[in-house]
Order: C-alpha cells, then structure tokens, then sequence
C-alpha cells in the first residue's frame, strides 16, 4: 500500500494564517466573527492552529488575540488625534476611526504610521467628517504634520558660508521634520489647549473637561475661515507651530518640493503685491530666522528626499 506524504506547514505559513485571522476586523459588538469575510471559518481555522484548555476553546483563545490586536489600534489612533476626536464628538470619531482601519489596515511594523493614509481616505470619504467638514480636515491634516514633525529625522546643519554661496539655480535642502500647511482655521492653538488640558486633567474632571473642549471647538468653528499659513516642526524633542506669511509659506513649499532657489523665490512672490524692496527685505528676514532655527540641511545639489516618520508630542506656537 503507497502512502501520500502531507507535508506539514511552515512557520511562514503558520504565522500568516494565525496574522490573517487576529487582523480581521470585529463585529459590532467587540467579538471576532465566526466566518470572514471571504468565507474563511475563524472556528475551523482556530481548531487547526490552536489547543484548546480546560477553560477556553480553541475560538476564545484565539478570539482574545484580535481582540487585542484592535482595541491597540483603536488606542493608538485615538492618542495620536485628540483634536479631531473633540472637533468631531465621541461617537462619530470612533464611526470614523473604524470605518478608516477597516479601509487602511496597519501595513507597518510601527504604530505611528497608522494615520498615514488618514488625509486622503478622508477626502474620498467627506461625510465621516459631519457638519464641520473644514475645521476637522484642517485638524487631521496638523495632527498627522505633528506626528511627522515629531519623529522625522534632523540633518546636519547647512553651513552659513554655503548658503550665502548659493545662486538661483542651487537647491537647498529643509530639515525632514519641516512641514508647511495651508489651513482655514487657527486649529494649532485649538490643539495646543487640548494637548494642554489633557495632559492636566484627572478621572474626577472628566465631565467638565469634555464641555471645556466642547466650548474650545464651538469657540474655533464660530470664526469666519481665513488663510493661515503653518509651519510645523521640531526643536529640541518638542514640535513647534510657527505662523507664516503667505509669501514665506510659498516659498517654503516651493523649496520643500525640490525647486531651485530661484524657483523658489519665484513662486514666493507670484501672487503678491508686496513692492520689490519689501521683498527684498521679506526675503532676508526669513532666511536670517529659518537659519536660527536650523531649519536648513546640509546642501545638496539634488533635490531634498523628504521622509516619513513619528510619533506624537505636544505642540508648542513658536
């Protein structure tokens, strides 16, 4: 009589299978479902993959494990954006947050690159913002620059001889951590007084510390949208906001994107009404400051290759 060998499975395979079932989503009610949603049985995959024990079976092991894996995301996703929770309410931010992970599941070893896809799932998907559709997009949009800010890398400083050496055609290199926003509303001091009272606040001021937010956020969405210009970044382990004017802001984006310094400086003062001597002066000014505050790299004759990381800090106007 022949036999047919089954060859066992390997621990690659093993670690998908058991990766594949903690990932899958919860029910409504917190629980792993028993089939998902290609028609996998989470009960015949935990028998196979699981012993059971005198007090679980193989499902409930199993089940505790994703119900882990997601209730760390729902935290992590909540602590890296307060501001759009309070703008947004608790049970239409928590609507949001699942419908999001559900759409974009964690693809990274780290957990400060969940809201990485955050931005533009929320331009294709306008309505989990609610009423106050701007006032949030603006807040998500600072709080994702915040958490870039935080933990992207700082280069080496540009030296001031090079720069002074520099002509309209050389390409000069931000710090990875700068990022400029273009924004309708003041949400970074909206941000900064609730990182502030959060961090502050006890169990026993919980009530009265969700209507202080609730009255900071009404106080924001009252005010008529206008053209706010922000650089967000960091100093120091901590991340800064830095009001821009819109010419500084132009010419920040500009070079941040890789143009020449010409390009640059052209783009700064496309649109704008400020006579040639005044921006001569603008121009001067503004670089003496992001020198200061070290915001340019060593040079670099390509353009800048910006990367993505972070975590969150609290923000601080500077």
């Amino acid at each position: 009589m022949s036999h047919i060998a089954i060859s066992a499975p390997t621990l690659e395979q093993l670690q998908r299978r058991v990766a594949a079932a903690i990932m899958h989503p919860l029910t409504g009610s917190e629980a792993m479902p028993r089939m998902r949603h290609d028609g996998t049985s989470n009960r015949a995959e935990a028998e196979s993959l699981i012993r059971p024990n005198d007090r679980l079976t193989a499902f409930e092991r199993l089940e505790i494990y994703n119900r882990q894996y997601w209730f760390r995301l729902y935290s992590s996703f909540e602590e890296d954006f307060p501001g759009l929770k309070a703008i947004l309410g608790a049970k239409p931010f928590d609507r949001l947050m699942r419908n999001y992970l559900t759409a974009c599941p964690s693809r990274s070893f780290s957990l400060r690159n969940l809201g990485s896809a955050l931005e533009g799932w929320l331009e294709a998907h306008p309505e989990f913002l609610g009423p106050r559709r701007d006032l949030a997009m603006d807040m998500a949009r600072l709080e994702w620059a915040h958490i870039e800010a935080f933990d992207s890398a700082h280069l080496p400083l540009l030296d001031p001889d090079e720069l002074a050496a520099m002509d309209a055609d050389s390409v000069l290199r931000l710090q990875p951590h700068l990022h400029v926003l273009a924004l309708r509303y003041p949400v970074e001091d909206l941000l900064i007084a609730l990182r502030s009272e959060a961090g502050s606040q006890d169990a026993a001021s919980n009530s009265a510390s969700v209507a202080r937010r609730s009255r900071r956020v009404r106080r924001v969405a009252s005010l008529a949208p206008e053209a706010i210009h922000l650089a967000v970044h960091r100093h120091e382990n901590s991340v800064y906001y830095k009001r821009l004017d819109a010419e500084e802001f132009h010419l920040l984006a500009a070079l941040i994107a890789g143009n020449s310094l010409g390009e640059a400086i052209h783009a700064a003062f496309a649109g704008s009404n400020l006579p040639e001597a005044d921006q001569s002066t603008i121009l001067q000014q503004s670089f003496a400051s992001w020198m200061a505050m070290g915001w340019f790299a060593a040079h670099l004759t390509t353009s800048p290759a910006i990367t993505d990381p972070a975590i969150t800090n609290s923000g601080e106007s500077r």
